[in-house]
């Protein structure tokens, strides 16, 4: 058994932030994205995995490289062209064995990964997807199952009276992986709208597994900040880079002078600096290296690598990225999401 990460996207709606760093190695506290994945992999004893990408592959593989380091074999099918869901998968097929699992790379959970798996084997489904619920069906396609859990219909953006669930697909699959033959190769195709309806047609069994736990598609602005204040607040459960400290979370190579206020909950990051006067949280996240001068404030925001917030500075539902400077007296407002190498200059103010 091998994985499929789905990891080709541009991360358009996260942007400034992805136009330096493609999406699957952003920062989620003190890790890159991709390795929360690679851990609830390893739960079901995959460490081959397959990382389909297209949008800087080069930051990725300085990253991840082979996965010798982090205990995986990593392999990557990169897109010369774009290629959709299915025709990633499609194109993965080389390294692949007799059963896939397949994950969107935008999603964050805490499903159980084992009991998917033992599902989709005992069930003898040919496919297995993972349906989570949601609040507001409407805006999603909606999938229909039996009582049995097998998929009868997938319905596009469904009109009120045709909401008869609250289950959406939640982006992860167990294929097998004979399946794939079905997808044409190297074409742009659709792993929800061809592959799985195309399943159906031939009344193949298609399966379902429904997790109402934790979910989040972390592709915009505001879910990644949300998914920070959920690793904060122990909403979804990370064992971090740090020590135990008032109500948060500082690396033993962090240096937080005496004097600072820290206000649960908060994670300070290797080669921070927060400068006495200085006041970080609640709900704040210094990731690496970045330093915090006397009197400024940080609160509900990720703060990036080499990043600098001069004194008295305000940074508050933020996000700030790479090698940032905030000057002396200036306020990041909520909403504010700042590129690589921004500068708000003295006593300036994001709108």
């Amino acid at each position: 058994m091998k994985a499929v990460i789905l990891a080709g996207g541009e991360g358009t709606r996260l942007r400034p932030l992805t136009l330096t760093l493609p999406k699957p190695v952003v920062p989620v506290v003190d890790r890159p994205f991709l390795t929360h994945q690679l851990d609830l992999l390893s739960r079901v004893g995959v460490t081959e995995v397959v990382f389909s990408i297209a949008y800087q592959p080069d930051r990725v593989r300085r990253v991840f490289g082979d996965g010798e380091r982090i205990g995986r074999r990593i392999h990557y099918a990169v897109e010369e062209t774009p290629l959709g869901t299915g025709g990633a998968v499609r194109n993965a097929l080389p390294f692949l064995d007799d059963t896939t699992i397949v994950f969107n790379g935008d999603v964050l959970t805490d499903v159980d990964l084992p009991a998917v798996v033992e599902r989709h084997r005992v069930s003898g489904a040919r496919a297995t997807l993972v349906l989570t619920p949601v609040s507001n069906p409407s805006a999603y396609g909606l999938v229909e199952t039996d009582a049995a859990g097998r998929v009868q219909r997938f319905i596009e953006k469904p009109q009120p009276s045709q909401i008869t669930t609250d289950t959406i697909n939640a982006g992860i699959y167990v294929l097998d992986t004979s399946s794939l033959e079905l997808m044409p190769a190297a074409t742009n195709y659709s792993i929800e709208r061809g592959f799985f309806p195309g399943l159906l047609e031939r009344g193949d069994h298609v399966g379902a597994f429904v997790h109402r736990g934790y979910w989040i598609d972390i592709g915009t602005p505001e879910k990644y900040l949300q998914v920070h204040r959920d690793v904060l607040g122990g909403r979804f459960p990370v064992a971090l880079d740090g020590r135990p400290r008032d109500g948060g979370w500082v690396h033993p190579e962090a240096r937080v002078e005496e004097g600072a206020e820290l206000v649960g909950p908060f994670y300070v990051g290797p080669g921070c600096q927060v400068r006495a006067g200085a006041r970080v949280g609640p709900d704040a996240v210094l990731t690496r290296d970045v330093a915090v001068e006397r009197g400024a404030r940080i609160a509900d925001s990720v703060v990036w690598e080499g990043s600098r917030i001069a004194e008295d500075a305000a940074v508050e539902g933020a996000l700030v990225g790479t090698s940032v400077r905030i000057g002396r007296n200036a306020s990041a407002r909520p909403g504010a999401v700042l590129g690589e190498g921004t500068h708000i200059t003295d006593h300036s103010r994001t709108a």
